[in-house]
């Protein structure tokens, strides 16, 4: 079982950028396909970014495409989430977790509050 936790998340001002991080324990997760997912209040859960083992196969949710930029260390078995021009539609928790997301493995979130 994988072990997630997410970190980096916090207060921004529109315009802005924030890094997040993920970090993995429990079993690798170097040959699973990683994700990071947000959910804004009153919404659906959703994913915005995915990885797959070679770092070839990368995709983005047209919301933050050409913003945001998903890497993976598989050896330091990290994922991270670098978000710029940040708006305040990005105001959600975010949560990393495989594709497709385990149940057993979401962790606390990290919070983004983009806002003036």
């Amino acid at each position: 079982q994988v072990q997630l936790v997410e970190s980096g998340g916090g207060l921004v001002q529109p315009g802005g950028s924030l890094r997040l991080s993920c970090a993995a324990s429990g079993r690798s997760f170097s040959t699973y396909i990683m994700g990071w997912y947000r959910q804004a209040p009153g919404k659906e859960r959703e994913r915005v970014a995915s990885i797959d083992w070679t770092k070839r196969d990368i995709v983005y949710a047209d919301s933050v495409k050409g913003r945001f930029t998903i890497s993976r260390d598989s050896a330091q078995n990290m994922l991270s989430l670098q978000m710029n021009t940040l708006k305040p539609e990005d105001t959600a928790i975010y949560y990393c977790n495989t594709v497709p997301a385990r149940n057993e493995s979401w962790g606390q979130g990290t919070q983004v509050t983009v806002s003036s």
